[in-house]
């Protein structure tokens, strides 16, 4: 740990830091590396457990590089050269719900490419889009039905009778929502949060699947002629809305009622 010449190695000070986090009594540590530190990871770890007395773990993330790609080029960076894109500018240029989600769209030991035309369109190729697009139309239904005099409150749509939902698409989509509870619970054991990203797109892509078949089939729809069998359709897309923010707010980007 130390060299000849009296000057300390870079591991002196990663040994002083972690013993300093053990001191203070965290029983869990997490580090993120960049993938080019992998052969590090094993002396860290035990490290802490020395120091620890086995008593603390701690988990070693490894993160690919992110690719910046405008126009469909690569966005070149050189430290020599002084060109590099800041984290501050990417969340100037696209804002940072789009940049927390995209980011967390692949596992951590996956490479990502940031694609800035992709994350500002508005299509299924955009994910933040495509989730924040399912909580909107959620936030529509709601607005329609208060418009057309139903009572959509809490109350009364937690005592919908929800034997009204009978078609396939709906009780794939209950069987979706009924995933929630035990994802979080892997996520977050695993300190994997791209699950939570995983599951939003596809519970959206599971609302808008539902949603467009409502075209085609009038029994599909959200507001029917029958009151009780439109609150327990509103209330399966409230369920919705509630999965959608609850997941957005894990992984702390902002929801939108409405789409502009």
């Amino acid at each position: 740990m130390q060299k000849s010449d009296g000057s300390w190695t870079y591991f002196a000070p990663d040994i002083a830091y972690h013993y300093n986090k053990v001191q203070r009594g965290f029983d869990e540590l997490i580090n993120i590396f960049g993938a080019d530190h992998s052969g590090y990871v094993k002396r860290l770890k035990a490290v802490v457990s020395a120091l620890s007395e086995n008593r603390v773990t701690l988990d070693i993330k490894l993160i690919q590089l992110v690719k910046l790609l405008k126009g469909g080029e690569i966005v070149k960076m050189s430290k020599r050269a002084g060109t590099f894109v800041t984290l501050r500018d990417l969340i100037d240029e696209v804002g940072p719900d789009v940049v927390r989600f995209v980011m967390l769209t692949r596992k951590n030991d996956v490479a990502l490419d940031f694609d800035f035309d992709k994350v500002t369109e508005q299509s299924k190729d955009n994910p933040v889009f495509y989730v924040q697009y399912a909580n909107a139309r959620v936030n529509s239904i709601l607005r329609k039905a208060r418009e057309a005099g139903l009572d959509v409150s809490d109350a009364t749509l937690a005592a919908a009778q929800l034997s009204h939902l009978a078609h396939e698409a709906e009780l794939e989509m209950i069987r979706k929502l009924a995933e929630w509870p035990r994802l979080v619970e892997i996520a977050a054991k695993g300190n994997e949060p791209h699950r939570v990203a995983f599951y939003l797109f596809e519970l959206a892509s599971d609302f808008h699947g539902l949603w467009n078949r409502g075209n085609d089939d009038a029994s599909l729809r959200f507001l029917q002629e029958d009151s009780a069998i439109s609150t327990a359709k509103i209330a399966l897309a409230r369920a919705v809305g509630v999965v959608i923010c609850a997941g957005l707010g894990i992984l702390g980007v902002t929801p939108v009622e409405e789409m502009r």
